[in-house]
C-alpha cells in the first residue's frame, strides 16, 4: 500500500500554522492573527512574507474600506486564495458516483456523476480515472482527490469493508492514485462528512459537535476539542443495537425497537409495505403522512419520536454546543419536526438548555464535497496529521 504523500508547500511549522488559521477563519487582520497565534508583530511579518510571494495568502479590503494601522503604516487583511489550488471529492454509492471540484475554501464549482452499473474494483477505478479526467480538464492546479465510501476504511486508504459494495480489503487509494497519478485519501463517507462540517461548516469555531445522518443508515460523528474522534467500529451499524423503544416494530435490519429500524429509509419503506401491502417511495410517504394518511401518519410519527429520542439522549450525554442532522432522510424534519422538539424536551432534564439542533438539506454532492475536504486536509496538513 502507497502512502497519501502531499504537502501544502514546504512550508515550517509557524507557516503552516498562519496560513490554517486564515484558512479556516480568514480573512483575518494581522493584529487578529497575531492575538490567535500568540505572536509578535515581527513573527508574524516573517512567518506571512513567503505566503504571500508564493501567493497563497493576499491582501484584501477591509470591509467598510477601513485598514487598520501596523507600526504605523497601513495594513489590510490577509486571506488565502482559494482558487489556488483545486480538489476533486468523489462519494460512490450502491449504484452512482458523484463527483465534484472544490476550491482550497471547499466552494464546489463543478459538479459530475456517473451511473454504477458494476462493483467489481478494477471497473470502479476505471470509472474514477475517466471521470477525474472529465473533472480535471482546465484545471491545471489540481491538488488531489478524496474519496467517501459507505463502510470501514482502514488507514485512509483501505475499504475494509463496504457491505454496500460488497468490498472487503480493497487498497482503493493505491489504485485510484495508479490510475490518476494523484494523491487520493479515502474515509468512511460520514467521517469525511464530519471533517467537512468542522473544518467549514456548522461545526466551524465549535468545541464540542456532533453530526447525525439519517437515511440509507443511521451515521455519527463526534468533534471534541475542535477535532473529530475516531472510532474503531466506525460504520459497524451502531444504530441497530441503539434500542430506542423496546416494544418497537421488528424489521429485517435492526433489533426490536432500534434507531435503524425505526428511523431508516428502507425500514419506514418496509413498515409502510408490511402495512398496506404497496410499495412506497419515502417522499410519498412523506406526503400521504402530511396529508393524514393513518399508516403513513402513523410511521412517520414513531420516525419522528425515535429521532427526538436519540437527539435528546446524545445532547444528555455529549452536552454538544450543536447537533447538525443531515443526510436523504432529514424531510422528515418538515413533516414532524414537532414531534422531535417535543420529544427531545420530554427526554431532557426541564431546566437544560435547548439543544442546538440544525437541520441540512443536502444532496450527495455535499457528502462529495466532504470527500474533497479530505484531500484538502493531506494537503493543508501533511499526511501525517490529516
Amino acid at each position: 500500500m502507497t502512502a497519501v504523500a502531499a504537502s501544502w508547500l514546504p512550508l515550517s511549522p509557524g507557516e503552516r500554522s498562519v496560513a490554517i488559521e486564515v484558512l479556516l477563519a480568514g480573512p483575518l487582520s494581522r493584529t487578529e492573527l497575531a492575538r490567535r497565534l500568540d505572536l509578535s508583530a515581527g513573527s508574524l511579518t516573517r512567518l506571512t512574507k513567503p505566503l504571500i510571494e508564493s501567493g497563497l495568502l493576499v491582501e484584501v479590503p477591509e470591509a467598510g474600506g477601513v485598514v487598520e494601522a501596523r507600526q504605523g503604516r497601513p495594513s489590510q487583511p490577509l486571506d488565502v486564495v482559494a482558487e489556488s489550488r483545486s480538489f476533486i471529492g468523489y462519494k460512490i454509492t450502491e449504484d452512482m458516483v458523484y463527483g465534484v471540484v472544490t476550491t482550497l475554501r471547499s466552494e464546489i464549482v463543478a459538479r459530475h456523476d456517473r451511473p454504477l452499473t458494476t462493483h467489481e474494483p478494477a471497473e470502479v477505478v476505471a470509472l474514477l480515472g475517466e471521470m477525474t479526467e472529465e473533472l480535471a480538464a482546465g484545471r491545471p492546479r489540481l491538488a488531489g482527490i478524496g474519496i467517501g465510501v459507505g463502510g470501514l476504511v482502514e488507514d485512509r486508504a483501505v475499504v475494509g469493508e463496504s457491505p454496500f459494495l460488497h468490498w472487503r480489503d480493497v487498497p482503493l487509494a493505491e489504485l485510484v492514485e495508479g490510475r490518476t497519478g494523484l494523491p487520493v485519501v479515502v474515509e468512511n463517507d460520514v467521517a469525511a462528512l464530519v471533517e467537512a462540517e468542522t473544518w467549514f461548516g456548522a461545526g466551524r469555531g465549535l468545541d464540542r459537535f456532533v453530526v447525525l445522518t439519517i437515511g440509507a443508515g443511521i451515521g455519527y460523528g463526534l468533534v471534541l476539542g475542535g477535532n473529530r474522534v475516531p472510532y474503531a467500529e466506525e460504520d459497524r451499524g451502531f444504530g441497530r443495537h441503539w434500542i430506542v423503544d423496546p416494544s418497537g416494530p421488528l424489521t429485517p435490519d435492526g433489533e426490536r425497537g432500534s434507531a435503524v429500524s425505526l428511523l431508516t429509509i428502507p425500514n419506514i419503506r418496509y413498515q409502510v409495505r408490511a402495512a398496506t401491502g404497496r410499495d412506497r417511495t419515502y417522499e410519498e410517504i412523506l406526503r400521504l403522512a402530511a396529508a393524514g394518511e393513518p399508516m403513513p401518519a402513523r410511521v412517520i410519527q414513531e420516525a419522528a419520536r425515535a429521532l427526538g429520542i436519540l437527539v435528546a439522549q446524545i445532547g444528555n450525554f455529549v452536552l454538544p454546543q450543536k447537533i447538525l442532522l443531515a443526510g436523504e432522510g432529514v424531510g422528515l424534519m418538515d413533516v414532524a419536526g414537532e414531534t422531535v422538539a417535543d420529544t427531545i424536551r420530554a427526554h431532557r432534564h426541564p431546566l437544560a438548555a435547548p439543544i442546538d439542533l440544525e437541520t441540512k438539506v443536502s444532496d450527495f454532492h455535499d457528502w462529495a464535497r466532504g470527500a474533497a475536504v479530505l484531500a484538502i486536509q493531506v494537503l493543508v496538513l501533511g499526511a501525517a496529521d490529516a
